[in-house]
């Protein structure tokens, strides 16, 4: 950072030249008018709005190749090329801009979704790749971007007012250290995500181990011999939307990773559950849940309970640990993998003692909070690195105007 500053307080004392984007360089546009002939044995790879989203340096190793044709060959694709989505489904994504950070070392185009702006000769010399990366995707850039922004379920990048939009051009020296330090961050981050994912991987391995190792007997006696099937609320995923509420006090459930929090009044108290359940989750994504709070859930799934906490959690652990039998089946039932009842009604588990299943669930207990509180740490690890990063990015990357007397 104090070197940066020497460097500005050196070669720009005085503030930091800004251009308009228009002043500096022109838009080109992606590729269109193709067919899906077009994709077959294409002759040139090519880069949608997805590799734009997933990398501010855009990858160049695409497998996805499209024929071009002679008279589009002028919009292929060189270093120092900005390139910007220009159509997305929700405002912050918006204009999400990439920028050809090396030499491609074959031909390269935009599709039809994007479109890509080029220096001028007398500026590209003047704007270092690495830099535009960082600053095409700064809260200074990204702000202005969104602004230029229109659309209601899909939203479009204005192309006049983006580039009535302004960038700072600093020193090569001042963005050259500035690309240094904040590569640097970038790098850093991507280490510590590798390792921590490792470190989850090692754990979920080893407890899926030990919970296999603990249910080997051979099963004896079906679900619906030993359980109480709990039946649901009729509630579509528009009325979960409409009464959802972060502070409720019931937790409704429907298929896949979708929960929302909603309040008494707005469920009815004989849907509501309030005691140890295990939901079998039959549709989408298919799973078991164990919960011990009021709840409720989509009458198109069931839960399971018993007199018996342990118990519960036990069979939960032990559906658990066969989630794969079910997936299976439920991808033999079309496009949209899902169970029937009778799949786990019907379904034989083996039931120790009190004692033996105290046992198991205070082990699996363990393995699961362990996992669990990794599971959540890496999130919040990387956010924090992210956060650092973002920081110094908006720090470094925020430059006194230079004032020119008119």
């Amino acid at each position: 950072m104090s070197k940066i500053k020497d460097l500005i307080n050196k070669l720009c004392p005085n503030g930091v030249e800004y251009k308009k984007l228009n002043e500096i360089g022109n838009t080109f546009t992606g590729l269109s008018g193709k067919s899906k002939d077009d994709f077959v044995n294409g002759n040139c790879r090519f880069i949608t709005y997805v590799n734009i989203y997933s990398n501010p340096s855009v990858r160049l190793d695409l497998d996805d190749k499209v024929n071009v044709k002679e008279n589009e060959k002028q919009n292929e694709l060189k270093y120092g090329d900005i390139l910007i989505a220009g159509s997305s489904e929700n405002m912050e994504d918006s204009g999400m801009i990439s920028v050809v950070c090396e030499e491609p070392k074959e031909k390269i185009y935009l599709n039809s979704f994007c479109f890509g702006f080029r220096f001028n000769n007398d500026y590209a010399d003047r704007l270092i790749p690495g830099f535009c990366k960082h600053i095409f995707r700064s809260d200074y850039f990204r702000n202005q971007i969104i602004s230029c922004s229109f659309g209601v379920t899909r939203y479009n990048l204005n192309k006049k007012k983006f580039l009535e939009l302004k960038i700072p051009i600093p020193p090569i020296e001042v963005q050259e250290e500035i690309v240094r330090i904040l590569d640097k961050f970038s790098e850093l981050e991507a280490e510590l995500e590798a390792e921590l994912e490792a470190e989850l991987e090692a754990r979920k391995k080893q407890y899926e181990f030990w919970r296999g190792q603990m249910f080997k007997n051979k099963s004896d006696s079906k679900i619906n011999d030993l359980f109480t099937r709990v039946k649901g609320t009729p509630i579509t995923a528009g009325k979960m939307k409409e009464i959802e509420d972060p502070n409720g006090e019931i937790r409704i459930f429907a298929g896949g990773q979708t929960a929302v929090n909603a309040n008494l009044e707005d469920i009815s108290k004989a849907n509501i559950i309030d005691y140890p359940c295990v939901i079998v989750q039959s549709r989408g994504l298919i799973d078991f849940i164990y919960y011990d709070k009021p709840f409720t859930f989509k009458n198109e799934m069931w839960a399971y309970t018993c007199d018996n906490q342990v118990t519960v959690k036990y069979l939960y652990y032990y559906l658990k640990n066969n989630v794969t039998y079910f997936r299976e089946i439920g991808k033999q039932m079309g496009s949209m993998p899902q169970i029937s009842l009778p799949v786990t009604e019907k379904y034989e588990v083996f039931l120790p003692s009190l004692v033996e299943q105290k046992k198991v669930v205070n082990i699996l207990d363990k393995f699961e909070k362990l996992t669990n509180d990794i599971t959540e740490g890496i999130p919040a690890e990387i956010e924090l690195r992210r956060k650092q990063y973002e920081y110094y990015r908006n720090k470094l990357l925020s430059f006194e105007e230079l004032r020119v007397n008119e």
